[in-house]
């Protein structure tokens, strides 16, 4: 991290975002985000199961945005038992959320972070529905955001219970449904791919999605590097939306 923690954040800095998502971020990482990122505040929740936490932060513009509320739940079924795990899901998971007002618009809207288990299928699958629920109580007329590490690609059935809960891909929206490739890289870039036997190949894990009165501009993959090297072991993945 020491290595690659100015590269990070000025890759970050360098999309001149209004909100920032991570996930899996330990302590140091989020701790020297918030130093470097000033112009922005923080919200994400604590995992007593984990040393590292809040490891799904949300970042959000402090000019741009007043913060109304936030909070989140266990993707489990027990979702306000703190560190519950359910399923054959490898670790707990959770769900983190902020509801924001646009200071220039006077919008209101949602923005939803979380990351899916990596190894249990069962787990992503209900782990998707128990986030579906929650952002369905809403109804159509709240814009709502949804970024996350899925742990799976846009072929796997618990993007599909995504997908049917009314969150449109942005990606997909912007660019057509055809798999664009890898985002997990383990720090290789784009040979990462290549290493992987055919049966094993996952696609984009890395979403931006929307439901509501929101609109995709734009979208993009990330793929930065210097000298070899890159700032995370996931390309970072953007989106560019307009709320109607």
């Amino acid at each position: 991290w020491n290595d690659r923690k100015a590269f990070c954040q000025e890759v970050i800095k360098a999309q001149n975002a209004d909100l920032i998502c991570v996930q899996e971020a330990q302590i140091v990482h989020y701790s020297d985000l918030r130093a470097g990122l000033t112009g922005y505040d923080s919200f994400g929740l604590q995992n007593p199961a984990l040393d590292f936490s809040p490891c799904n932060a949300m970042f959000y513009s402090r000019s741009r945005f007043d913060l109304i509320s936030g909070g989140g739940f266990w993707l489990s079924e027990q979702p306000h038992v703190a560190g519950s795990i359910s399923w054959d899901s490898a670790r707990p998971r959770f769900a983190n959320w902020v509801q924001l007002r646009d200071r220039s618009s006077g919008h209101e809207f949602r923005l939803w972070n979380l990351h899916l288990d990596h190894i249990g299928q069962v787990a992503r699958e209900n782990q998707a529905r128990v986030l579906v629920e929650g952002s369905q109580v809403f109804g159509d007329d709240l814009p709502q955001l949804l970024t996350g590490d899925f742990n799976c690609d846009a072929s796997n059935p618990a993007l599909d219970i995504i997908k049917s809960g009314g969150w449109v891909d942005t990606y997909a929206a912007v660019h057509g449904p055809e798999e664009p490739g890898i985002t997990y890289h383990a720090f290789v870039g784009m040979k990462f791919a290549d290493q992987r036997p055919p049966e094993k190949f996952v696609g984009k894990m890395d979403f931006v999605f929307c439901r509501g009165p929101v609109e995709p501009l734009a979208a993009e993959i990330l793929r930065d590097s210097r000298d070899g090297k890159y700032p995370s072991d996931h390309f970072f993945v953007s989106a560019v939306v307009a709320l109607r």
